[in-house]
């Protein structure tokens, strides 16, 4: 009858060698987290320049200067085309791989892009107006002239440009396969975008006037002729979760009018409160639903 001759004290194997093989997996972790080059240090850095809460630029004249702060949001549009989609006010947002992220520690190039419920200016939906040839730093900048869009994702000494190119075999966007959007550290003509009025028949007419904050806005490339277009029913699996694409893509009804996913707002800081944006401010009511109230005796002013 067979018996367990080995207690629990007796080493059998290669004892020695599975010890020493622990002692330099420990060493390897305590280097690795002494230097900061572990997955979850390296996790925690990225969002927490992504994430850091940023102030926007305020404006005294309501119109966009070079060098200014905002947001550029897609205002909601209730009568989408798709049964699913995204609601509400959608903010460009930098959207780096989640493997790369986990390789390096500096964001990738190129970085992607996606649209995303969020209100709350932070690194990774804050853009700054840049000028394009000179520097014109406090100036305001004109529907038809040349600017380019630099974000920094929260990071220090870093900008990244708002880019797009011709759509090829081997490059466009992920879902709807139109010509991609991307942040590329490189200065060149395709970082050159331009901002038109959103009614075709005022847009020659409002050509060299101030760019109106907070107010809707086309934003087209200028090496393509297209528009920087949100699809709210095309959705990414992002690093943050689930987000809707962004392409470089005109699109227009029947009346050759560039639809809502082609119009975005600059949006502002709010001079109340520097950690919210123009968004939050309660909207005044309409004329007709003043008028209304009063003849039904609910208005208390």
């Amino acid at each position: 009858m067979a018996q367990n001759l080995y207690g629990p004290g007796v080493r059998i194997g290669n004892w020695n060698e599975d010890v020493y093989l622990e002692e330099e997996l420990m060493k390897d972790f305590l280097e690795k987290r002494d230097k900061g080059k572990l997955l979850i240090q390296r996790r925690r850095r990225l969002k927490q320049n992504l994430l850091r809460p940023m102030q926007l630029s305020m404006t005294e004249d309501g119109y966009i200067h070079y060098g200014d702060k905002v947001m550029l949001v897609n205002p909601d549009d209730p009568d989408t085309e798709a049964d699913v989609f995204l609601g509400g006010d959608l903010s460009l947002c930098m959207t780096p791989d989640e493997i790369q992220s986990h390789l390096r520690d500096e964001l990738e190039v190129p970085c992607g892009l996606s649209a995303v419920q969020a209100k709350t200016p932070i690194g990774r939906n804050t853009f700054i107006i840049l000028s394009v040839h000179r520097d014109a730093t406090g100036q305001v900048l004109r529907y038809g002239q040349d600017f380019c869009l630099g974000i920094t994702g929260g990071f220090d000494n870093k900008m990244l440009y708002l880019s797009s190119d011709h759509r090829t075999l081997l490059k466009s966007s992920k879902r709807s396969w139109l010509q991609e959007v991307y942040l590329t550290n490189e200065v060149s003509h395709m970082n050159c975008w331009q901002a038109a009025f959103p009614d075709p028949q005022l847009r020659l007419e409002y050509e060299g006037f101030p760019v109106l904050a907070n107010a809707k806005i086309l934003i087209n490339h200028c090496h393509t002729n297209r528009g920087l277009a949100a699809h709210r029913h095309l959705f990414l699996s992002t690093y943050f979760g689930k987000e809707a694409e962004v392409v470089a893509h005109t699109y227009l009804d029947s009346h050759r009018v560039e639809k809502p996913r082609n119009h975005w707002m600059l949006v502002t800081g709010n001079p109340r409160d520097a950690s919210s944006t123009m968004l939050d401010l309660p909207k005044p009511p309409a004329e007709d639903t003043r008028a209304m109230e009063q003849a039904m005796g609910l208005d208390t002013q």
